[in-house]
């Protein structure tokens, strides 16, 4: 029997077979995981999301790692090893909305699906427009101007934007044309803002101190972090208990919870640079931060289990949508990515 014939008689080699992506979204240049069996042997594999080839980082016959191309858009992930081809699992990728932004803190939307960001500038800059809208129809139209280094958003139970300016330690509300009026003064470098279920508007210091207005506007300080904790931003659980992070150095920093009588506790502790937040129906809760050296979008669910939800880097907040999307903020542009959660909007 010659080889050839011994060839034949041998059965073909078995496709790659892919189980999970993992992350299942990330940003432009964000990193994945394929895992599944017979990913890698003596061929190196090829790997594809919808037509775009991505970049392969790591290869073993059960995981493979590769990164999201620029200009990727959703679509099904295949792994081939030549003539050999995975199923396919979808790969949700943000595609951009927005640039020419400067965004410090979460985008926020209105009731019609119109989205806000803010235009925020180095400290004590003045900038042509503070805040911008993006229409339902992805137009891109200035909103407010002159508002020094706008910094929190948030829209109030009475329709009306809120924003904090961190260069003067007020907050603004803003009418349906952008005409501004100061609602509040005297609170530091006001930077995260949030509303509470009775209409209480709260604003985070970068000193730690985070001050409370009722629905008069009359203010008076609500809790108070440790000096070197920044309250940068805001965000209430769905039962009433407010978060608060602030960037730093540390990898290993938390999520400070404050209960509604003032109690500061630790209610999560392990990110690296946590930023803005958005909570969803279920209670959990999404932050801009990074997770054992990974950096995106982490989900940390009510009983405090963190894993990452989007993978990407320079994301310093996120809202959600009425169609189950998430609007990525980054320090220059909005993304949108779809992941089927029902989150709260504002």
């Amino acid at each position: 029997m010659t080889l050839l014939d011994q060839l034949r008689g041998q059965p073909a080699s078995a496709a790659p077979r892919l189980r999970a992506i993992t992350p299942a979204a990330a940003m432009p240049d964000g990193t994945v995981d394929l895992l599944g069996s017979g990913l890698a042997d003596q061929v190196r594999p090829e790997v594809a999301i919808g037509d775009t080839p991505a970049t392969l980082l790591f290869t073993s016959p059960d995981r493979v790692t590769v990164r999201v191309p620029s200009g990727a858009v959703p679509g099904d992930v295949v792994l081939r090893l030549q003539d050999r081809a995975s199923n396919g699992l979808p790969l949700s990728v943000a595609v951009p909305l927005a640039d020419n932004l400067h965004p410090i803190a979460n985008p926020v939307v209105d009731a019609e699906g119109n989205l806000y960001a803010t235009f925020s500038g180095a400290r004590g800059q003045d900038v042509p427009v503070s805040i911008f809208r993006i229409d339902r129809d992805f137009q891109m139209r200035p909103f407010v101007r002159g508002l020094q280094n706008a910094s929190g958003l948030a829209f109030g139970p009475d329709g009306y934007l809120y924003s904090s300016s961190r260069a003067e330690g007020t907050v603004y509300r803003i009418g349906k044309s952008g005409d501004r009026t100061q609602w509040a003064e005297g609170m530091g470098i006001a930077t995260g803002i949030a509303f509470d279920e009775d209409g209480n508007l709260y604003v985070g210091d970068r000193s730690g101190t985070i001050f409370k207005l009722n629905t008069q506007g009359s203010v008076f300080v609500f809790a108070t972090l440790e000096p070197s904790v920044s309250a940068y931003h805001l965000a209430f659980t769905n039962e009433g208990t407010l978060l608060v992070t602030g960037p730093t150095t540390s990898s290993n920093e938390a999520i400070h919870a404050i209960s509604p009588e003032g109690e500061v506790t630790t209610w999560y502790r392990g990110l690296g640079r946590p930023q803005g937040m958005a909570v969803d129906a279920g209670g959990n809760v999404y932050v801009a931060a990074s997770l054992h050296g990974e950096r995106g979008i982490v989900r940390i669910t009510p009983e405090r289990e963190a894993s990452l939800a989007v993978s990407g880097s320079g994301l310093v907040g996120l809202c959600f949508t009425e169609d189950g999307a998430a609007v990525l903020a980054t320090s220059g542009a909005l993304y949108s990515v779809e992941l089927g959660v029902e989150g709260r909007l504002g």
